[in-house]
């Protein structure tokens, strides 16, 4: 990151819990790159231009900063009221637009494709938030939020069955459903691996996350709950190259080991929508929370996916 300019910062308090904990830390601060959104959240690092893209939802657009300048500046306006965002294989943007209840693919020339946006003959509820298989396959979660009222998209009436996570093939256009007994799914993402998936149940009491095993055929198997929360509620979710999964929450991120305990976080003075890594060593942790987006680099580096080469 650039260092010959100004950035408001916080201290940096990561607060250790396990022995597993030890020697994951960072900076002495937290850059605060930006503020004065309604609601961040979606962040998504694209690397060959050394920029993030994250959603402003309330104000249905999209900002983008410049790692290389420090500037802030709008990506998208009438976004949709778009939410999650990822790449896929080729370095094109993927996003939830929770108002036109739709998952749509950004073109290299700055087009839009339309990838989802019917289950079954009838309207997706509200595509929230989203990852990308090595495979190609994209994986998404479909909770009512985006019409639930006018606030973060388009009221209107819930049309599909339950709250689904979707398995959709883009060469095919086929959509299939992998998970349907959610409250609320809300973040998710794979193992290092991709031989599981954690998805977060926002609503349920306490909030908490579960792992499937990803099959063969792409379908899932298992669905225990595999982390719970301690302070409201779990948004978003990132795994790092250890398989820990650092998981949204009001006070902050979470960390938890591959085996669900609860090892240490990192505070945060805003409530946490989501989080992405960034840079070339993806050691740039971004997190967006509240009105800001914060920044910080950091002693370990996030998983790689989608990958960019095809596994035998």
């Amino acid at each position: 990151m650039p260092i010959d300019r100004a950035v408001p910062t916080i201290e940096a308090q990561f607060v250790r819990l396990d022995d597993r904990f030890d020697g994951i830390d960072g900076d002495f601060v937290v850059e605060r790159i930006h503020t004065g959104a309604r609601k961040s959240e979606g962040p998504v690092w694209f690397p060959a231009g050394r920029y993030l893209v994250w959603s402003d939802i309330p104000n249905s657009r999209m900002l983008r900063w410049d790692e290389t300048t420090g500037a802030v500046g709008v990506f998208r306006e009438d976004s949709g009221y778009a939410n999650g965002n990822t790449i896929d294989r080729q370095g094109r943007l993927i996003t939830c637009e929770q108002g036109n209840r739709r998952v749509t693919r950004t073109e290299h020339d700055g087009s839009i494709t339309v990838l989802a946006d019917t289950f079954d003959g009838r309207p997706l509820n509200s595509p929230n938030d989203v990852v990308v298989r090595h495979d190609g396959t994209i994986w998404f979660t479909d909770p009512p939020y985006g019409i639930a009222g006018g606030y973060e998209g388009n009221a209107a009436e819930q049309e599909q069955d339950g709250q689904y996570v979707f398995r959709l093939d883009p060469s095919t256009g086929d959509l299939t459903v992998v998970a349907d007994d959610f409250t609320r799914p809300n973040g998710l993402a794979f193992s290092p691996d991709e031989q599981r998936i954690y998805v977060a149940d926002t609503r349920q009491n306490p909030s908490h996350i579960r792992a499937f095993d990803v099959l063969a055929d792409g379908t899932l198997d298992g669905g225990a709950i595999h982390a719970t929360c301690d302070h409201g509620r779990f948004d978003g979710l990132r795994v790092d190259t250890e398989g820990r999964i650092w998981a949204a929450a009001w006070d902050g991120v979470h960390c938890f080991a591959p085996d669900g305990d609860l090892i240490g976080k990192l505070l945060v003075p805003e409530p946490v929508a989501n989080l992405a890594f960034g840079g070339p060593k993806r050691n740039l942790l971004f997190i967006t929370a509240g009105r800001s987006v914060y920044c910080l680099r950091v002693t370990f580096n996030g998983a790689l996916y989608p990958l960019t080469a095809v596994r035998e």
